[in-house]
């Protein structure tokens, strides 16, 4: 490893370490209490899928952020096995931020069944972003580590240069990369709790997308993270939805920037997923009934996402698609 990969592992540690920061000082000041509350019988929320998928009460664990998915009682699911791969990928080469773990190793694992080579960036998730490599490799295809900071431009460039060093190219970038901590009012959202969303959120997007940009060519894809929340909003995650509702506008408008290159640029905006994410930011009652808000009654699996990820990456499915904002919200 070079001087400036460690450099960038460094850093990593530092933001992560900045990330606990932040969510220490809202633990501390909401003093959450974990007591039993009474109610009905929760009603068993709708099975649409090819499996059965868990519903709440999801586990009210807790997690250290960044959040580690190998610490979860309750794994995300993220495999998939009833999807077939085709092909829609083959030969292409991604670059997938924050793919360690939830959304992201899920995407991945589909990529690399269609036939595509993973570079996995990640901030300093080791353990889960080895077990993604080892997925992407059970797949049959080649998978990097990329561990290190988005938010910082220098990393982004650093990034898109390894991967096409060592898989020869790059076709598809995946900007997933994100960091959450919900607040009760806006006077609990300090400086660097909200500097810290938007760097990683929107900073880390736009540092991606430009240095990936000048190694795209026609048939390419940038795919990014939305939510609901930068649709509907949401008062206790007021930065987070706020750079979603970014992130939703930043796709349109590169999308009409690269289709010159005839590169298409479109976004995935999730409801309630089961990610490492969300354990990382809320806790006791508020998790237990995660997603349960929802039509569907439960949280998505990160394997009921990643399948819109293939279709806008492959110019076999969508290759008349751009500056598309994708909801997959559980029918809310």
């Amino acid at each position: 490893m070079t001087s400036t990969e460690h450099g960038f592992e460094d850093r990593a540690h530092s933001v992560a370490d900045h990330e606990r920061e932040i969510q220490q000082g809202i633990d501390a000041k909401e003093q959450r209490s974990f007591a039993p509350q009474g109610g009905g019988q929760q009603e068993k929320p709708p099975q649409t899928g090819a499996r059965e998928y868990p519903a709440p009460p999801m586990p009210g664990e807790h997690l250290e952020k960044p959040g580690v998915e190998a610490e979860l009682d309750l794994k995300p699911m993220y495999d998939a096995p009833f999807y077939k791969g085709s092909g829609k990928l083959a030969g292409k080469v991604a670059l997938i931020t924050g793919a360690d773990s939830g959304i992201g190793r899920a995407v991945a694992v589909l990529f690399a069944r269609e036939g595509a080579d993973v570079a996995i960036a990640y901030l300093e998730e080791s353990e889960d972003a080895q077990e993604t490599k080892a997925a992407v490799e059970k797949e049959g295809r080649r998978a990097i580590l990329i561990p290190g900071d988005v938010s910082d431009p220098s990393y982004a460039e650093a990034a898109v240069a390894k991967t096409v060093q060592e898989l020869g190219g790059l076709d598809v970038l995946v900007n997933n990369a994100a960091f959450q901590e919900h607040a009760q009012s806006i006077e609990d959202i300090t400086f660097d709790h909200f500097d810290r969303t938007l760097k990683t959120n929107l900073y880390g997007y736009f540092n991606m997308a430009k240095a990936a940009a000048p190694h795209l060519k026609p048939g390419s894809a940038i795919i990014n993270t939305g939510s609901v929340t930068g649709i509907e909003g949401s008062k206790s995650l007021l930065d987070y939805s706020m750079t979603k509702g970014g992130i939703h506008a930043f796709t349109r408008s590169l999308a009409g920037s690269l289709i010159k290159k005839g590169v298409r640029v479109n976004a995935v905006a999730p409801g309630p997923v089961w990610t490492p994410l969300n354990p990382a930011d809320k806790q006791g009652k508020k998790l237990e009934q995660f997603g349960a808000q929802v039509p569907m009654k439960r949280p998505a699996q990160p394997e009921e996402i990643a399948p819109a990820y293939v279709f806008l990456a492959s110019p076999q499915t969508s290759s008349y698609i751009t500056g598309e904002i994708l909801p997959i919200i559980g029918g809310y």
